[in-house]
């Protein structure tokens, strides 16, 4: 999909996940999570939570969701009638993901080629806040060096600095509802000698 994600991307949140038009917003709004409402007199007020893992328009919608997801808005016994409508008019808010955890993770992507390129991809994102930049550090120049967005959730490094223990990235966090970045360094140092599928936890206090 256009996130990046892969197989992840059909099974995260149990399979509770959507394609996205308006919330994608060039692939920052991958892995955030939503709370989305329909409004029929079949729906639940609790409506399902399903986290953005692909980009998706169809009919001048905003959420395609799988089956499952679409039927878990209805009141119990409503699910087909439900289906029926194909298209219901939503209502939704962003909300922190709480299926994994309560640190951002990212992943070594599958594209990654060590040691000549480094690409990593937000998997889990219990935030409010989406990630728009990401800096490596380079002891050698003693800067910041920047991370290419090619596409989705993904960032990466062409010919990445020699590290001594590990690297320090740092990204550029901005909350949903506003345009202001901040920067925060994340003490996950990524190891000088990373494998693609491994998994890091951030730990960024925010």
């Amino acid at each position: 999909g256009a996130c990046g994600y892969g197989e992840y991307g059909r099974s995260a949140n149990d399979g509770y996940v959507a394609g996205v038009h308006r919330p994608y917003k060039n692939g920052t709004g991958c892995g955030g999570c939503y709370q989305v409402r329909c409004k029929t007199g079949e729906c639940t007020e609790d409506g399902v939570v399903v986290v953005a893992t692909d980009f998706g328009v169809g009919d001048w919608t905003d959420f395609l969701f799988p089956a499952k997801a679409y039927a878990k808005m209805a009141r119990p016994g409503l699910e087909a009638e439900l289906l029926a409508y194909g298209v219901v008019n939503i209502e939704y808010r962003r909300v922190p993901c709480t299926f994994g955890g309560s640190n951002l993770v990212i992943n070594i992507h599958e594209g990654t080629r060590y040691p000549h390129y480094l690409a990593i991809i937000i998997t889990y994102n219990p935030t409010l806040y989406d990630v728009v930049g990401a800096q490596v550090w380079q002891e050698e120049t003693q800067e910041w060096r920047p991370m290419r967005k090619p596409f989705g959730a993904v960032w990466d490094l062409e010919n990445p600095p020699r590290v001594e223990g590990g690297y320090k990235i740092r990204y550029a966090l901005v909350a949903s509802n506003t345009n202001h970045a901040t920067w925060v360094e994340s003490p996950t140092l990524i190891p000088a000698n990373w494998e693609k599928g491994a998994n890091f936890e951030l730990a960024i206090k925010l």
